[in-house]
């Protein structure tokens, strides 16, 4: 299973992934924060990762050069907050790559 819902409020635009995170659906996940990304006016915006289940290697790269292009994300598990602050070590040391 794989599902991404867009949250809206006037402070933030929040995409939130459930379920498995892995190959095809990286490519989607990608395509999504594009798209997300377009025209903010100046909220924020938030890739939710709290329910995302499994994180496999493609997404791991797929969260890594999204990391690198700004995208800031929201976690509370464990192994999902561990994966992230482990590709936040690769792109630079002391980056934290979640929000609140």
């Amino acid at each position: 299973m794989f599902k991404i819902s867009v949250v809206e409020n006037p402070s933030q635009r929040r995409l939130v992934v459930e379920g498995k995170l892995v190959s095809p659906w990286t490519e989607e996940m990608e395509a999504a924060w594009r798209r997300a990304a377009q025209e903010l006016d100046g909220r924020k915006l938030i890739v939710d990762l709290a329910n995302v289940t499994v994180i496999g290697p493609d997404a791991e790269s797929t969260l890594l050069r999204l990391m690198r292009e700004g995208a800031k994300f929201s976690c509370c598990g464990v192994l999902t907050r561990h994966v992230l602050k482990q590709l936040a070590r690769r792109w630079r040391a002391g980056h934290s790559p979640c929000s609140q």
